[in-house]
């Protein structure tokens, strides 16, 4: 992801959907879905405008996410090199919510092709935007990609609660590459969110104790689950992924964190890294935790996450 410029399953059970066409409608993206956790409950929204992409996240009447312009939301995205060594900066980056043109604006250049959600669940699947259009540069390189919308596609499903864990957030995606995109490495954002800036503790999450420590402000990826709050406790997010499936073609995972003074916000996400000199094509499907409540109810349900076993 970029800075902004303006195994476990769970009680529920996904059906995989053919590939839809490019050609296929747009889908309404607006979309809400809740479940109780602790005192209060956890409300997740999408929205047409981010292209389904997550807009908010709320829990104890406190907003979680920025969504400021289409780079800061709770999404994914990936940079890929294109077949050019090596990958540089937002060249050939397709992002779920939108492209940097699409600013703080009403609309995406993203398609959402599908939205089914209901209850505590939702399921997405889209075409996404590239980040910059193919007239563009970032870091002073010019963008790789031909067209304003990428020949990849992005599935999630998110489900609120987690068997008996109601502050855990199980978010699966699956990236599928296209094979002429030509790429040999590709660096996958499975997760990021941009959070506004009171939540200015910074904390890693170590397995072996079940305890959270102190993290410099980076920014830079380290290899500890990340948790950012308020300085008070009360309210927290901390991330948490298991291992990719193909280890050799992929690496990870990793978690980054920023603080973005000037932006007045902050950001963490999820890495994985992908590299294959025969080329990188086809689907890669990453499960990823997202804890939410208070400071200690977000140590605390990282520390079950991390004892339950993946199911392959």
């Amino acid at each position: 992801m970029k800075p902004p410029k303006h195994l476990i399953t769970c009680s529920i059970i996904f059906i995989v959907l053919p590939m839809a066409l490019a050609a296929a409608p747009v889908t309404n993206g607006d979309a809400v879905i809740r479940a109780p956790a602790g005192d209060s409950e956890i409300v997740i929204k999408t929205s047409s405008r981010m292209a389904g992409a997550i807009e908010s996240l709320q829990w104890g009447g406190k907003e979680f996410l920025d969504h400021a312009d289409h780079g800061r939301e709770l999404q994914t995205c990936w940079n890929g090199n294109a077949g050019i060594e090596p990958i540089a900066d937002e060249t050939f980056n397709p992002t779920e919510a939108g492209s940097l043109d699409d600013g703080a604006g009403t609309s995406s250049s993203s398609r959402l092709l599908e939205l089914p959600a209901h209850g505590n669940q939702l399921e997405t699947y889209s075409q996404p935007a590239f980040w910059l259009s193919p007239t563009e540069t970032s870091g002073g390189k010019p963008a790789r990609n031909k067209t304003i919308v990428s020949n990849d596609r992005l599935r999630k499903q998110v489900v609120i609660g987690c068997t008996n864990l109601p502050h855990a957030i199980d978010y699966q995606v699956t990236v599928s590459l296209a094979l002429e995109d030509h790429d040999t490495r590709c660096i996958i954002e499975a997760l990021t969110a941009y959070m506004p800036p009171e939540f200015e503790q910074f904390q890693v999450f170590d397995a072996q104790t079940g305890k959270l420590g102190p993290v410099d402000d980076g920014p830079g990826e380290q290899p500890l689950p990340l948790v950012f709050s308020t300085t008070d406790g009360k309210y927290a997010m901390g991330v948490f992924a298991r291992a990719p499936m193909t280890p050799g073609v992929e690496h990870g995972p990793s978690y980054g964190r920023w603080r973005m003074k000037e932006f007045k916000v902050v950001k963490w996400n999820c890495v994985f890294r992908l590299q294959n000199p025969d080329g990188l094509s086809g689907d890669f499907t990453y499960h990823i935790f997202v804890a939410v409540g208070s400071l200690e109810d977000v140590r605390t349900t990282l520390t079950a996450l991390q004892k339950l076993q993946p199911l392959h």
